[in-house]
């Protein structure tokens, strides 16, 4: 079992857990279950989107501290269990996701511009694991292509 990390608050020591990450001013442990769509719900992440998207997505991911537990591209929808410091925000994280992803794929596939008039839709589904195992909903996304 790793052993765990001692922080200094200033005032006191504490130790965390290897499970918990922290910044200068939290210790969390915050994962997240996010779903979006393209626009209509067509099915245009196929033939090399697909892959692309992912790269897209850890390099967003990467940039921001986040860690990807978990990550299934469907041909019509994304499945993504991530990790994120709390103090960024799911909602900045997710919105920089779809902007970078979007701005990227359209340049690289013409046919996304000429299928959609935006890749995806404004709405997305959040949920925090919370209490449930995450070996679960990591199985759950990875069992999404079997479907």
């Amino acid at each position: 079992m790793p052993l765990p990390r001692t922080h200094y608050t200033g005032s006191m020591w504490y130790t965390v857990p290897m499970n918990y990450k922290t910044n200068l001013s939290v210790v969390y442990s915050c994962k997240y279950h996010v779903v979006w769509c393209p626009k209509y719900r067509r099915k245009v992440l196929v033939d090399g989107v697909d892959e692309r998207l992912k790269e897209l997505i850890r390099a967003v991911a990467t940039e921001h501290q986040a860690d990807i537990l978990e990550l299934e591209v469907m041909p019509d929808h994304v499945h993504l269990l991530i990790g994120i410091d709390p103090q960024f925000g799911i909602h900045h994280l997710v919105k920089l996701l779809k902007g970078r992803s979007s701005h990227c794929l359209r340049q690289e596939f013409p046919q996304l511009r000429s299928r959609l008039p935006t890749l995806w839709t404004n709405s997305y589904f959040v949920s925090t694991v919370g209490g449930a195992p995450l070996a679960g909903i990591k199985q759950y996304i990875e069992n999404q292509k079997n479907v």
